[in-house]
């Protein structure tokens, strides 16, 4: 499947849930969800859509990616290498989705949405352990140290930018930020409660891709 390039609110009146994808606009009262609580379409205020078992986990499995932006291929693989792990997948699976770069770049409040975030760390302002990465899907390890490069951070608009961010979402307990020296560590590993999308049911993801 090639990158979507429509509108992200859309996506949103797809799931019925807000996903965070337009920033400060998804916790105004500009949301689409908020203004159409509805599928898009002509029709979709007016249809009455049956669910089947199936469905539910095809809605389950496509709320995830789009929540977190990846691909088809992707998240197979991620999911593959999740049911290789010790525990339970389904947790495995999200916790591995939580410490993507672009995922962490977000929450930190270094960007507007995982998309900015995404955008950002391919035109290399971040760096982690000193090293510039310009891979969203890089994971995160223990201690790891994500901070912006020096030579980006000191443009007018990056600083503009990080005061319009600010507070913008609640930074998690297992990353530590210095707010001042705009730079992060990884302080532990997330928990299934630690994960940014609420209301999901994994347990459907994996049963769809375990048939």
């Amino acid at each position: 499947m090639g990158k979507y390039t429509g509108s992200m609110c859309r996506l949103c009146r797809v799931e019925g849930k807000k996903l965070f994808l337009k920033g400060r606009r998804c916790l105004s009262d500009r949301c689409a969800v908020e203004k159409k609580n509805y599928p898009p379409g002509q029709k979709g205020a007016r249809i009455n859509f049956r669910k089947s078992h199936y469905k539910n986990q095809l809605r389950e499995k496509q709320k995830v990616k789009r929540f977190y932006g990846v691909g088809e291929k992707q998240f197979r693989n991620v999911f593959a290498e999740a049911a290789q792990k010790k525990g339970i997948t389904g947790e495995n699976l999200l916790c591995t989705l939580e410490k993507r770069l672009d995922n962490v770049i977000y929450r930190l409040n270094f960007a507007y949405s995982r998309n900015h975030a995404r955008q950002m760390i391919r035109h290399g302002f971040f760096a982690v352990n000193g090293r510039k990465v310009s891979i969203p899907s890089y994971i995160v390890s223990m201690n790891d140290e994500i901070s912006f490069r020096e030579k980006k951070l000191e443009a007018e608009n990056v600083k503009a930018m990080l005061e319009g961010v600010k507070g913008l979402v609640e930074v998690p307990g297992w990353l530590l930020l210095d707010e001042a020296a705009h730079r992060a560590k990884v302080n532990a590993l997330p928990a299934r409660d630690d994960i940014s999308l609420k209301e999901i049911e994994e347990r459907l993801i994996v049963e769809l891709y375990s048939k």
